[in-house]
Formats: structure tokens, sequence, C-alpha cells
């Protein structure tokens, strides 16, 4: 009887020991489904809106410590306690009415109202049982009670804002038609009568008033194109001025010409019985000019009208192109209020989802049965009842077919749900291929250029006079663009939306790994074709022979820059071009995020701008074919060129503040202009010290450089990073941070501070050994451009840090027309 006893005991401590083996690997698959799910949430959730989605991670550190805590609790009983337990638990199970008993003194969701409609009920819930008696599972329902109200909150808040939009879309909608509707009644009636009358069509509108325009916070990529206007099929206006209108205009200018400059695309008329302002912002040259001249003309007008006729009315046009552009507008407010609702829609998914997970891994940890009660709260609750949202999307999508889309469904969806480019894996097999060749390729060049003794300091002076400026512009070039690759790469793990800040499709944009793509492939041709170069003229060719090449390389890569073809990513291309158009003609271009990023990076471009310049001078007046390779040195006008380059990446900085400041009045933006004007200063006063080699040039150089220095400084620390708040919970930091680790930011900082430094060379005139002096130039370019690289990170976590405080997560497009009051 007694082996028989042990034998049992025995079996009992096997199953008991299999038991916990495989509760061990339930908890450890469960671990791995909630990291899955979390890792899932976090990648799919709105960045923007980060902080309003359901804390799960909280949640989850709150289900830990519940779980450690059952653990606990079960190894306290004896064997005998817990099988009364079960057989008692077993009982209760087979009772009739004990789930329902159960389920009911469990837990009790209250539903309370809010003190305002625009807060949403309240909820908080009720623990009965042997939940009641634990801290932990207090602690996990008061979390999950405010998750659950502040989801509610945000929806509401945001739902109301998309139909708010939504209706104002609608009026927009009806007023386009409308006036489209007259533009082609008026063709109609014009084209019988086209051969006996050259008056052009017009609509009966009276003009009645001036506003003042809205401030355009951002714009649509298609209107940042050049306008081409359309001389044909205007609509007269008929302005009917009165005595207090005829003084206000002058009375504005007189006071502030910028406010009525920023007002003059804003003209508030009567049309058909309503009165309404067109807003058609000044994005482009064409409108900045036809600004000023109506200003002009709006002051002859006004010191006229009294002449004009008996009854004072003069005739003003709003031709085809002006519709033209609101059509656009409102199309891309339709565009921007789709992408919205469809971020709403996911908010509300995941949050269930989000809640569904939790109550699941709850049940599991506690063994109780809490799922069915709060799930049915959940599911009633604001953000998971409510169906406008679904309404306005399926709305949107019928006016976008029908009036923008020709009735044609997939047409408008390429607008409304642009699909992402799928990344191929044969762009990592070249990446692959083409480093391995550019490594290759580099190691054979710097040992030819070793044996040869190029870079010494005393080497051929023709080879390093212009072969070599063409190498170090494609070097600082794409260094520059690879280390925009790894921006994008670093961006995207932490979750930084560039794409939204920069305004770029998600069907045309680069990806991490074409850039990596366009820098290994781009720098394998370079270098193989300075390889091919060097390695003729150790065989004895002459540099008339073959100094052509370099040229040839050049002229390879701008032809391809302007390739009209759609080849070699034609979509980043123009946008390339377009940015650069705007950057040159600053102020005339309204300035966007993109435009002024870009222009930044040319501040830190300056050496390779001015290798631009030289190359461009010694092809372009032969100096290639006559031997002169010190013309382009000489020369007076070319040297002035030299260093007016210099300048041009600062003043164009400089011109795009003013534009900001014009256009959205805030003082920040003259101080910042004012940072630009700083490093003008300091360049100017190196310029000065180059030619004139004094004591007292140096002293000012030093004292105009130090300001610039610390300008700068503050200004990436404190107004591009974010960073230095006293305030701050991270000392010298800020409250968010993107990074985990504080000391990443603080040896970033450091280096930015270190890297700000480099104008010294020009005071200490450091050398390294024997090198050549263009070679230094080259390394200490390239410092310049590996802080701007760093100095990129932190920029665009600071704005994406600013959007996610305002829960930005989509444009504001402006809108064309506003219905006013005869009043105003």
């Amino acid at each position: 009887m007694s082996s028989r006893a042990s034998m049992e005991h025995s079996q009992v401590i096997e199953e008991e020991s299999l038991t916990s083996c495989l509760s061990a690997h339930q908890l450890k698959k469960q671990r791995e489904k909630m990291v899955k799910f979390s890792k899932q949430f976090e990648a799919q959730l709105v960045p923007e809106w980060k902080d309003a989605f359901v804390d799960y991670w909280q949640l989850k550190k709150d289900l830990k410590k519940i779980h450690l805590l059952n653990i606990n609790n079960n190894n306290t009983p004896t064997h005998n306690s817990s099988l009364s337990n079960t057989l008692f638990t077993s009982i209760k199970k087979f009772s009739l009415f004990g789930h329902q008993h159960r389920e009911h003194e469990l837990i009790h969701v209250h539903k309370k109202l809010a003190s305002s409609a625009s807060k949403g009920d309240f909820y908080e819930t009720e623990l009965f049982e042997q939940l009641a008696d634990t801290d932990a599972a207090k602690e996990f329902f008061a979390c999950l009670d405010l998750q659950l109200n502040k989801v509610n909150q945000f929806y509401q808040k945001k739902e109301k804002e998309f139909m708010e939009r939504g209706e104002s879309l609608r009026k927009q909608m009806d007023i386009l038609i409308e006036l489209k509707t007259a533009f082609k009644q008026q063709r109609a009636k014009g084209g019988a009568s086209a051969q006996d009358s050259k008056e052009e069509a017009s609509i009966p509108c009276t003009f009645s008033s001036e506003e003042d325009s809205v401030k355009d916070k951002t714009e649509l990529e298609q209107l940042q194109e050049t306008d081409e206007l359309e001389k044909n099929d205007e609509v007269s206006y008929t302005e009917v001025p009165s005595s207090g209108e005829l003084v206000k205009p002058v009375r504005m200018k007189s006071e502030d010409i910028g406010k009525q400059l920023r007002s003059v695309s804003s003209r508030s008329f009567n049309c058909q019985g309503k009165n309404l302002k067109i807003n058609i912002p000044l994005t482009t040259p064409s409108r900045t000019f036809s600004a000023i001249s109506y200003l002009v003309w709006e002051d002859l007008v006004n010191q006229s009208s009294k002449k004009c006729t008996s009854e004072g009315m003069s005739k003003l046009h709003v031709n085809k192109t002006k519709l033209h552009h609101a059509d656009k507008m409102i199309r891309g407010a339709f565009v921007e209020l789709y992408k919205g609702l469809g971020y709403l829609k996911t908010y509300r998914n995941l949050n269930m989802l989000a809640f569904i997970k939790i109550l699941k891994k709850f049940d599991k940890a506690t063994g109780k049965q809490v799922l069915p009660i709060y799930l049915k709260v959940v599911e009633s609750s604001y953000f998971n009842s409510s169906d406008k949202v679904m309404n306005l999307a399926d709305e949107v999508e019928e006016l976008f077919i029908e009036h923008f889309a020709e009735e044609d469904r997939r047409k408008a969806m390429k607008y409304l749900k642009p699909h992402h480019r799928k990344e191929s894996h044969s762009v990592t097999f070249f990446i692959g291929l083409f480093t391995g060749c550019f490594i290759a390729l580099f190691a054979g060049y710097v040992i030819m250029a070793h044996v040869t003794g190029l870079y010494r300091r005393q080497p051929n002076a023709i080879y390093m006079e212009t072969a070599y400026p063409i190498l170090s512009m494609f070097s600082l070039l794409f260094l520059h663009f690879f280390l925009y690759g790894c921006n994008i790469f670093a961006w995207r793990k932490a979750r930084i939306n560039y794409s939204f800040i920069f305004e770029l499709s998600p069907t045309i944009e680069l990806k991490y790994r074409d850039v990596f793509l366009i820098c290994t492939t781009s720098m394998s041709v370079v270098v193989g074709v300075m390889f091919l170069h060097l390695f003729l003229l150790s065989k004895g060719y002459s540099y008339t022979q073959v100094q052509a090449i370099p040229g040839l390389l050049l002229m390879m890569f701008l032809l391809l820059l302007v390739c009209p073809f759609n080849i070699i990513y034609k979509s980043s291309r123009c946008r390339l071009l377009r940015v650069i158009r705007n950057i040159i003609l600053s102020p005339l271009y309204k300035v966007v995020m993109l435009d002024f990023f870009m222009a930044d990076q040319l501040c830190s471009q300056v050496p390779m701008l001015r290798n631009i310049e030289y190359v461009a001078c010694y092809y372009i007046t032969g100096s290639y074919k006559t031997q002169d390779y010190g013309y382009c040195m000489r020369a007076t006008h070319y040297r002035d060129l030299a260093y007016a380059v210099s300048f041009l990446p600062y003043y164009w900085r400089a011109m795009q503040c003013a534009r900001r400041w014009f256009d959205e009045g805030e003082t920040s933006h003259l101080l910042n202009l004012g940072k630009y004007v700083s490093a003008m200063l300091a360049a100017g006063a190196k310029v000065a010290y180059e030619k004139e080699k004094g004591v007292g040039w140096l002293c000012l150089v030093v004292i105009m450089s130090t300001f610039a220095t610390v300008y700068q400084l503050y200004w990436d620390f404190v107004k591009d990073w974010g960073l230095l708040q006293m305030n701050s919970k991270n000392p010298l930091l800020r409250n968010e941070l993107m990074l985990r680790r504080k000391i990443i930011y603080y040896f970033s900082m450091g280096l930015n501070l270190v890297l700000r430094l480099a104008w010294l060379q020009t005071v200490l005139h450091s050398s390294f050994g024997h090198v050549d002096y263009r070679v230094t130039g080259l390394f200490l370019a390239a410092l310049e451009v590996i802080r701007r690289g760093l100095w990129n990170f932190y920029r665009l976590e600071n704005e994406h840090l600013n959007n996610a405080g305002k829960f930005r997560a989509v444009k504001t497009v402006p809108l064309p027309f506003h219905e006013v009051d005869e009043e105003d």
C-alpha cells in the first residue's frame, strides 16, 4: 500500500510539473503575441496622434503586476486548499445561474454624463468580489477607464472638426458648380456673336468690398507650379464703390502695405445674390507681380472712380484661370479631408482592437470573464458606435468621383487612396553590387594617386586645378545625399512622419534604399571615370587628349538631371528642379518646408557651389583648350563671381525668411533672417581678409565669425532642435524625446558645437602634413556636410513633435470662396 501511495504521489508530481511546463510554454507564447501586437499597433497608429491612442504599453505594465501577484498567491496556499477551491469553482460552473451571477459581481461600468457635450460621456468601473481586494486590479481598470474616456473625447473632437470641414467644402463645391455653370452658359451665348463682337462673356456680379486674406499655412504641390494664365473666358464683375470704400484702401496702404498686399488676392463680390470672397494665395511670381500691379491699378481706379460714369461703376475681371486654381484648391481640400477621415477610421479600429487584446490578456492572467462585460461598454461607446465618419467618407467619394474624376472611380481612388510604391529586393541587390564596385575602384584610385604623388603639397598643379574640383564636387554632393538616406532610415525607425512634413507624395517619394542606390551607382561611375582619366595620364597621354573626360562626366549628370523622359526617378528629379527654382527666385515664391530645408542644405555646400562655378568657367571659357589653367583665378570678374557664389545660399535663405515674415507676420522670421545676415557679414570679412591679409581684417574675421557662430548655435539648439529648455524634465533637453537614450542628444549638441568652429581653420591655417591644401579644404567641407546631416534629423524631430503636440496629421488647405455678410 505504501508503494502504491508513493507511485500515485509521484504521478501527481509529474502531472503538476507537466502542467507547470505547459503553463510556462503558454505564458511564453502569450508574451510573444503581446509583443507582436504591440509592435503592429505602434507601426499602424497615426504618428501625430500617438498620445491620443490607447496607452497599450501602460496597460501591459499594470497587467504584469496582476500576473506577478497571482503567481505569488498561487504559491502560498497548500495542495488541499487549492483542491477545495477547484471543487468549489467546478460546482459553481455547473450552477444554472452561477455564470450570470459571477458576471454581475465581477465589475460594473457606470456611465456618467459629462459637464459639457463636447467632452462626451464619462465611464468609471466598480469592482466586486476578489478584484476589489487587489490594488493592481484597481489600477488596471482606472487606467482602462482613463483610456476609454480619452479615446471617446478625442474621437468626438476630431469628428466635429471633420464634419465642419465637410460642411464648408459642400458650400465651396456648390459655389464652384454655380460659377462653372455660369461660365458655360456665357460661352454658349458668346459663341454665336463671337464674330460680330469682341466683348468677353460676363456674369452679372457686383464687387462690394475688400477683405483680408486668410493666411495660407500650407499649400498643395500643384499650386507650386508656375501659372500659365489663360486670357480667354473671363467673367466681368461690376464694382460699385461707396464713399467709405474709396478712402479705405489708401488708408490701409499708409498703415500697412504688407497687409494690403496679402489681401489683394481676396475679393468680396456679390454673384447672383450671394456675397462671396475669392482667395487665391500669392504662391508664384506671376501672382506676386499681379498683386503689386493690382495695388497700383487700384489707386488709379480709386482716384478716378468719381469721374467714370454717372453711376460710378468700373469693371474688374476674374478670368477662367482663377476658377481653375479654385478648382484645384477644393480638390486638394477634399483629398486631405478624405485622408483625415481614413486616419480617424484607423484610430477607431486600432483602439477597438487594443481594448479587445488587453481584456483577453486580463482574462487569461486572472481566470475571470471580464471581456464580455467591458467589451459591451466599449462597443456602445461613442467612438465605436458613431457612423458619421463613414457616411461623410462615402459622401466625399461620391462628390470627388462626380466632379473631379469624370465619373471614373478608379481615377478618383488614385487621388483619394494613393498606393505606396512597393520596395523591390533587386534594389538591395544592386546597392550591394555597386557598393563593392565603388570600394574596389576607389581603392585603385587612391593607390594610383599615392604612387603618382598627386595630393602632395607640390604635385602636378594641372590635375589639381582641372580634374580634382570635379571629383571634390561629386564627393560632397553624394556624401550629402548618402546622409539624407541615413536621415530617412533614422526618421522611419523613430516614427517621424517626414513625408507629411515635406508634403511628399507616397507614390513617388524616394525611400532610403533608392537614395543609397543612387549614391552607390553615381559614385561608382564618378570614381570609375576619374580612375580611367588618371590611368590614361599615367600611360603617357597628354592633358590635352584626356582633359575633356571630366567635363563629359559633368555634362552627362546635368543632362540626366533635366532628362524629360520617364526614366531614373523622373518625378523626384522634377521636384528637385522645382525646389531649386523656388530657392533661386526667392522671395517671389511662397516658402514651404521643403524649400527652406533645401536652402539650408545649400548653406552647407558653399565649397561645392564654388567648385561648380570654377569648373563652369574652365570649360565655358575654353581654358581647357588653351591650357590656360589659371585664367579663372586671375580674371577679376570671375573671381568676384566666385565670392558672390559664397553669399548666394545665405542670401536666398534670408529672402525666404523675409517672405515668411511677409506671409505670416511673425517676428521670429526676422530674427532668423538676422542669423543669415550675420553669416553673410562673417563671409564678407573672410573674403576681405583673404585679399588684404592684415591684422585688422583678422580681428574683424574673429569677431564677426564668433558672433555668427554663437547666433547659429543658439538657433540650432533652441529654435531648430527645441532643446535647452530650462524647465524640462530632461536636463537641458525637452520633455518629449523620440530617442530613448539622452546621451545621444548631449553628444550631438557637443558635436554640432565642434563642427560649427570649422571657420577657425581660416585663422589657424592648419594643414595635415604634406597634403595639398585643396584636400584639406575637402575634408573640412565634408565635416560641415556631416554636421548638416546630423542637424537634419533633430530639425525634423522637432517639427514632428510640434505637429504631434497639435495633433496635426493632415494639411489644412485654404479654401478659395468665402461667404460674407452684406454689412461686411
